[in-house]
């Protein structure tokens, strides 16, 4: 066993010195003599968003997957996606685009946060309220609502003003080229409070890897835990889907790899692991994106085809097991 978590924290060591190796690539790789302050100036918030957004990713993907015991699922299942593009498709319809909540970098994100993290708390406090406290019931009614979410900015989108839409467009997709800096301290605030304020449960989430009854033998309130649990994991959601747009399959491929490569249920090895491969995939997507195809490609649609591949490969394994 001693040997298996020495394995672990050398592989985590590894990892950390890879991700470094590529952020200061990604950081000096292309620089010249004349511009390199100007290049760095825009650079460096990049690489700090990219990180922020890794370790939200990670950390709500790992959570949210130990609560379900299912590996197959990210956050995005419960609809918090789909409600950030209807806000920002009701804000641009009905505001306009040139609009303070559309044009303000940082009150658009604080109605966002608020937005999805008030939907989870009304649809936790509903549905645990219940006699039957079922999360299989709670993944059902957001599967559902996120689809009426999804319909909804649809149909605005379809209505909209075509020059309203075409600005709507950089809000769609995830991207750190339209990133703005000013809200960047604002996430990595937000994301350093849910990380230390949790610090403290990741033993209970070894516990809850288990399975809901073995915790309760165990003497775990699950209820009011998974509870807590999911409200953390819809302010991780909301702070890396606001500061840089939706990626759907990234949580999915690293919280799959990290499993893969760190044989242990421990969640202390299995959040780090996973929050390095995430930083790793956005900070290499990245550079291939800039470097390699010249912006030709945005760094979504690399996460989203890896991912969609993967996601596929582990249907057939579940399958097959």
């Amino acid at each position: 066993m001693k040997e298996r978590y020495h394995t672990d924290r050398r592989l985590l060591l590894v990892l950390a010195a890879v991700v470094v190796v590529v952020s200061v690539a990604y950081l000096v790789v292309g620089l010249n003599s004349r511009s390199w302050q100007y290049a760095l100036s825009l650079r460096v918030p990049k690489l700090m968003a990219m990180i922020v957004t890794g370790a939200a990713i990670a950390f709500s993907t790992v959570t949210f997957q130990t609560i379900t015991n299912n590996r197959i699922l990210t956050p995005s299942i419960m609809g918090l996606d789909s409600l950030y593009l209807l806000v920002q498709s009701a804000a641009v319809y009905l505001f306009g685009s040139a609009s303070e909540l559309v044009v303000n970098p940082k009150l658009n994100f604080l109605v966002v946060v608020v937005a999805m993290v008030a939907f989870a708390v009304v649809l936790y406090a509903m549905l645990f309220r219940s006699e039957t406290r079922d999360l299989m019931s709670l993944l059902l009614v957001g599967v559902i609502l996120g689809t009426l979410f999804e319909s909804g900015a649809s149909f605005i989108q379809m209505v909209i003003d075509p020059n309203e839409f075409s600005q709507l467009q950089n809000k769609m997709f995830a991207s750190f080229n339209n990133m703005n800096t000013g809200i960047l301290w604002i996430a990595g605030l937000i994301l350093a409070a849910t990380l230390v304020g949790t610090a403290r449960r990741l033993s209970i989430l070894d516990v809850l890897a288990l399975g809901r009854e073995h915790a309760l033998n165990l003497g775990v309130p699950y209820e009011r835990v998974v509870r807590r649990l999911l409200i953390v994991v819809a302010v991780l959601v909301s702070v890396s889907t606001g500061l840089v747009g939706p990626i759907m399959f990234l949580g999915l491929l690293v919280a799959n790899l990290a499993r893969e490569l760190i044989g242990t249920y421990l969640h202390k090895y299995l959040l780090a692991g996973t929050s390095l491969i995430s930083i790793l995939a956005l900070v290499g997507g990245q550079f291939l994106a800039e470097r390699v195809f010249n912006f030709a490609t945005p760094i979504s649609v690399l996460i989203n085809l890896a991912g969609g591949l993967y996601f596929i490969l582990l249907l057939l394994k579940e399958s097959r097991a």
